[in-house]
């Protein structure tokens, strides 16, 4: 499996987090892509970063406490990484740029423009939506992953460990290949926890209809992860919005991958050329 080019990086007064770069045609813009929760910049885009090169410039991080991303001993904001991103811009010269992002990736990037809107040209969301706990088992189920994140920031590191490899990354890793669960085995487990309560609290619903930008939505429409009903949502409260259907689950960026990347493609050429005329 061939990737490009991958290094660490320190942002100011942040951290160090680790991308991989694709070099794009002269005068491409720039999308920065934001992975999922529990994944990394690897496991995330690894089917899609040559394609994506065709036409654009590509950055891709590993998230705060995901991987070789930035490690703090803040709890786990999504507005943090949010700031990461137009950071990283920054620490790379890149003025504008579109987020691209997946799943947790795609409430990053919906913050990007809430709290940077200077620096975006255009959104694309993929297998996102603007709220993720909405039902009494779902926000029981978040309240659980809640209590855990308490649990690993009050208990001896040791104590964490056990429960990363006893509970959580054996269920996660269940059939994946040596090199994503030595991906995931990279991760710092207190915040990934952090994350996962993060998720379930997220919600936009008031403040998306103000996004000034044109997006692409990527819709699977076969997820259980994300209901699909939930991610289409964003149609209705986006205005310069066009959608991009895959027959798939959550994991169809590689599962189906034939079928997501030119979809992905068409999703990020659209807010290209939408963004031009604008």
């Amino acid at each position: 499996m061939a990737l490009p080019p991958g290094r660490l990086i320190d942002i100011p007064d942040r951290g160090q987090t680790f991308i991989r770069e694709v070099q794009g045609p002269a005068n491409a813009p720039t999308l920065i892509l934001l992975h999922g929760w529990t994944a990394t910049a690897d496991l995330n885009w690894f089917t899609c970063f040559e394609e994506l090169g065709k036409h654009f410039n590509v950055v891709a991080l590993d998230q705060r406490g995901h991987g070789q991303g930035i490690r703090s001993r803040r709890s786990f904001r999504l507005s943090d990484c949010a700031d990461d991103v137009a950071a990283l811009a920054d620490a790379l010269g890149v003025n504008t740029f579109i987020p691209v992002g997946y799943s947790m990736g795609g409430t990053i990037a919906q913050l990007v423009w809430q709290r940077h809107s200077d620096r975006v040209d255009g959104l694309v969301l993929c297998s996102t939506a603007p709220v993720f706990a909405k039902s009494r088992e779902e926000r029981v189920g978040f309240i659980g992953i809640t209590g855990l994140a308490t649990l690993a920031r009050l208990a001896p590191k040791q104590t964490v460990d056990w429960f990363t490899e006893q509970i959580y990354l054996q269920r996660k890793t269940e059939g994946m290949d040596s090199w994503a669960i030595e991906q995931m085995a990279g991760h710092d487990w207190r915040q990934i926890l952090e994350a996962g309560k993060e998720i379930g609290s997220f919600n936009s619903l008031q403040w998306l209809p103000g996004v000034d930008v044109p997006t692409s939505v990527v819709i699977t429409t076969q997820d259980q992860v994300v209901p699909p009903e939930r991610q289409q949502r964003l149609l209705d409260l986006l205005q310069d919005v066009d959608v991009h259907l895959v027959d798939g689950g959550h994991n169809a960026i590689y599962a189906e991958q034939r079928t997501y990347v030119p979809k992905l493609i068409a999703a990020c050429l659209s807010v290209q050329e939408r963004a031009l005329q604008s």
